[in-house]
């Protein structure tokens, strides 16, 4: 069996030159991610979020993409988790989406925002309802006595919303990345890897550069 040392490979499925990248990283990673769904990788919409508490000590969890446009990357949770605290102290934040069957991985850097109420209504209606009354039962972050004590929570508010009328937790919603960066990483043979990094300038517009690997 081979050394943790020795566990590498040669990287060959493609590469990114400035005139695939475009002028527009929003639209790129549409892109990129239409052909993540395509080739049927499991949560292709799954990220890393890095989130640090305002003296700066980081954290970083996964969590998952659920809106995209053109004012950032959307995904929903308690407001009261250990990163919703954070993200109230500190609200300057990191992406990383790795799909590791296309060789391809995206950097994102940039603050957050909550998104409207309006907004997380709408989504939180679309959920299974298991998984709307889990938002209820679960104190995220919190130290609990047992798994049954989270179970027995989760059975009271089925009892409690028999028809499935489970409105929104009001600690519960949706964060907004807003980008100032975007950096696309491609594989590629003899760890001379593509990365084309966009920046966000004051005048509204992007930066496009490459990085050396």
């Amino acid at each position: 069996m081979p050394s943790i040392a020795d566990l590498r490979r040669e990287y060959s499925a493609g590469g990114l030159t400035e005139a695939e990248a475009g002028t527009d990283p929003f639209f790129l990673f549409g892109r990129w991610f239409d052909q993540a769904k395509a080739a049927e990788l499991s949560d292709p919409n799954a990220m890393t979020l890095a989130t640090a508490t305002a003296d700066g000590f980081p954290s970083a969890r996964a969590v998952l993409l659920k809106s995209l446009d053109n004012r950032g990357f959307t995904f929903f949770t308690n407001y009261d988790s250990r990163k919703g605290r954070e993200m109230a102290e500190n609200p300057r934040v990191a992406l990383v989406f790795l799909w590791h069957q296309l060789e391809r991985q995206v950097r994102v850097e940039g603050t957050v925002e909550v998104v409207t109420p309006t907004e997380s209504d709408a989504y939180f209606v679309t959920r299974p309802l298991g998984s709307r009354l889990g938002a209820w039962a679960s104190r995220q972050s919190e130290v609990i006595p047992s798994r049954e004590f989270l179970e027995a929570q989760h059975a009271e508010l089925m009892a409690k919303y028999p028809d499935g009328n489970v409105p929104r937790p009001p600690n519960w919603g949706g964060y907004r990345v807003l980008p100032t960066a975007i950096e696309f990483w491609q594989g590629r043979p003899s760890r001379l890897h593509d990365r084309i990094l966009f920046t966000w300038r004051d005048d509204g517009s992007w930066t496009k550069v490459r990085l050396s690997p």
